[in-house]
């Protein structure tokens, strides 16, 4: 258990409608040397798979480089845009937008205003993005809570922007993260047995954000998926209104540009995500009005985050090409 004041940082969820996958370019760069750092899936060209890091934190992270330096990224379907934290925008090089551009000088993060940067390269493996927008934001409390447990401090996000554009396939469980170097070409990946999985069909919202239909005791609700939610997360609300009882913890939460603020714990009887049975589960509950904003709207309601716990434990992975959340019962 983590002690108040250290920072669980929940993943970015960025309104960010002008900033999208179908906006950036990708040049292959077939680079024998990088690939030969990574596993390649059944010899074929087309795809690689780079191994993920779990952090403390419940992280993904992968290694990249940005500007032709090597960095630290936390996997984020959770984000629609990459981010790179403020504090290390000069150490990459990155430059603020062009004001002839094509993309804002600014974008909302949970509901306040931050700068959008240029990235000319952004490098995964064998795949370049060619200028990318990030968002420039404050990741300062989870690079905290990283030197605080002795881990490498993440330098940003890769979110759904590269993931859509790459037709990219994450394996939660077995920490790979699946690239299409080739995106143009829509093929199934080599090797992937869905056997004994079922598949759990996920709506994109116009902001580029994951949902998933599922039951919470019962009533029907919409959960994103967030592999940087450190836990799955319900609405406080949302959780008052089905009379669940809940205990406060020692633990906090964060998201960009919202305060930490206390988590407490509720044990739902049923939980369940599309066709799969979650069964009882222990939920961490906080006021997530300012991340899922107007999907609390939809019907059924976002009403929470299915998280990284959970993604794990049911062996999560997810298809951001066909757009297919996958779930294996335990």
């Amino acid at each position: 258990m983590i002690p108040r004041g250290r920072l669980l940082a929940v993943g970015a969820q960025i309104i960010l409608p002008m900033v999208c996958a179908a906006g950036l370019s990708i040049p292959v760069a077939a680079n024998a040397a990088s690939r030969s750092q990574t596993p390649t899936l059944a010899q074929s060209g087309q795809f690689e798979a780079l191994p993920l890091v779990r952090s403390a934190q419940n992280h993904l992270l992968v290694h990249a480089y940005i500007n032709n330096k090597p960095a630290l990224l936390i996997v984020d379907s959770g984000s629609p845009g990459t981010v790179i934290a403020s504090k290390r925008r000069k150490h990459f090089g990155v430059s603020e937008v062009p004001v002839d551009s094509k993309y804002p000088s600014r974008v909302r993060v949970n509901g306040s205003y931050n700068a959008l940067v240029m990235a000319h390269t952004l490098r995964l493996g064998g795949l370049t993005v060619g200028e990318v927008p990030a968002i420039s934001a404050d990741l300062s409390g989870a690079r905290r809570a990283a030197q605080s447990m002795h881990e490498l401090q993440a330098d940003g996000i890769l979110g759904t922007d590269v993931l859509f554009a790459s037709r990219a396939v994450l394996d939660c469980q077995r920490k790979l993260l699946i690239l299409n170097l080739q995106p143009d070409l829509a093929s199934p990946v080599p090797g992937l047995d869905f056997s004994g999985f079922q598949k759990v069909p996920m709506f994109v919202s116009e902001g580029f954000n994951l949902y998933v239909n599922g039951l919470v005791n019962g009533s029907q609700a919409r959960l994103m998926v967030d592999t940087g939610a450190f836990a799955t997360l319900l609405h406080r609300p949302f959780v008052k209104r089905l009379h669940i009882p809940t205990e406060q913890t020692r633990l906090a939460s964060a998201a960009i540009n919202m305060k930490e603020e206390g988590l407490d714990v509720a044990r739902i009887k049923r939980l369940s995500v599309g066709m799969v049975d979650i069964g009882r589960n222990d939920v961490g509950v906080v006021d997530l009005g300012g991340i899922l904003n107007e999907a609390m709207q939809l019907s059924p309601p976002a009403v929470g985050l299915l998280g990284a716990e959970i993604l794990d434990r049911h062996h999560g992975i997810i298809d951001f090409g066909t757009r297919t959340l996958y779930l294996k019962k335990t």
